[in-house]
């Protein structure tokens, strides 16, 4: 189990708006200002919300979900990415991951459907191996990697969890993320693994 103390002075409080620059920039000043960064986990990620519902025929496509999907799923992480990526330390290990999915795997895509999901993450695994190659040119001790946590216990995933064999919890994902990070080098940077440590091919 993960315990957290909300009321530890190692803790900074902030927010941003995921969807507004701005915000995400004073957010990553904010970061910053304590010194070199050693890690960043960008959690965010949508599914499904109101209309936006994953789907299972093209004919389901509509404009207005897909840019939902991509704003969240994918231009999100990628300006903090953009605030973030040049903190990380250049003497230490340091580690900046991104929430992915296997479903964004194009080789491994062998049922269809889930079209703006799987787009977006797809977009967002690409974004990462961009980023990984432009950060080894100037740190040599960081990785960018995207990241399964595996089908976990959550609201996004609650309708979707019949049938499922391996169901997480989150603290169980976390810690078989964190696990994942501690192993990684700088050699892995620009990949997407699995919970379980193993690659996914993109």
């Amino acid at each position: 189990m993960i315990d957290c103390d909300l009321a530890s002075p190692k803790l900074s409080h902030f927010s941003f708006d995921l969807e507004d620059e701005p915000s995400i920039a004073e957010a990553a000043a904010v970061i910053s200002r304590e010194g070199a960064i050693h890690l960043v986990v960008v959690a965010t990620g949508i599914l499904h919300e109101g209309a936006l519902q994953p789907e299972k025929t093209w004919r389901s496509l509509r404009p207005e979900t897909l840019a939902r999907a991509f704003a969240i799923n994918t231009i999100g992480p990628a300006i903090i990415a953009k605030h973030l990526l040049a903190s990380l330390s250049k003497t230490e290990k340091a580690v900046f991951a991104i929430l992915s999915a296997r479903v964004g795997s194009i080789s491994d895509n062998r049922l269809g459907g889930w079209h703006a999901y799987r787009a977006s993450k797809a977009a967002l695994n690409m974004l990462v191996r961009t980023f990984a190659i432009e950060l080894a040119r100037s740190n040599r001790s960081a990785a960018c990697v995207a990241l399964h946590p595996g089908t976990v216990s959550t609201t996004l995933s609650a309708p979707f969890q019949a049938g499922v064999t391996n169901l997480l919890t989150p603290a169980i994902s976390i810690q078989k993320l964190l696990t994942v990070i501690d192993g990684l080098t700088p050699d892995q940077s620009g990949r997407l693994f699995g919970w379980d440590g193993a690659e996914i091919l993109p």
